[in-house]
């Protein structure tokens, strides 16, 4: 992993920043958006750091996507969401707004609004309920 002091994703991967961690392997990390755009909102990221798609490593982005598959499927079993979003965004204009290579699984209902984030932060007790009901499903 290389040290990019000032990338918050980086700073989780190092265990400097809190987050609430969901999975974790040799090259990603999983763990719960805390600005949700709705309950069960998870990036994923490898721990290397690439500010986007266009830097990315083929392994780091190949595990990324295994990652996000099995990150999907757990929440799908573990929220039953009416359908799960994957977005993964490059650039400011795009709506990028952490510059470290990340996966948004967002489950979705029918009839909610299609936005990224909410502006509010959720409790980190909400995201552990959610996240221990996802860490479940992960390991069944």
């Amino acid at each position: 992993m290389s040290d990019h002091s000032n990338c918050v994703f980086c700073g989780i991967v190092r265990g400097d920043i809190p987050a609430i961690r969901l999975y974790e392997d040799e090259y990603t990390v999983a763990f719960m958006d805390i600005q949700p755009a709705s309950p069960g909102h998870t990036l994923v990221i490898p721990k290397a750091h690439a500010a986007n798609l266009f830097e990315i490593s083929l392994t780091d982005l190949a595990a990324v996507t295994l990652t996000a598959q099995r990150i999907a499927r757990a929440v799908h079993q573990a929220l039953a969401p009416d359908g799960i979003r994957i977005m993964q965004t490059n650039g400011a204009a795009a709506g990028q707004t952490v510059f470290h290579y990340h996966v948004h699984i967002i489950p979705m209902q029918h009839g909610q609004r299609i936005g990224a984030h909410d502006r509010e932060q959720v409790s980190p007790e909400s995201l552990k309920a959610l996240a221990a009901k996802i860490q479940a499903a992960i390991r069944t």
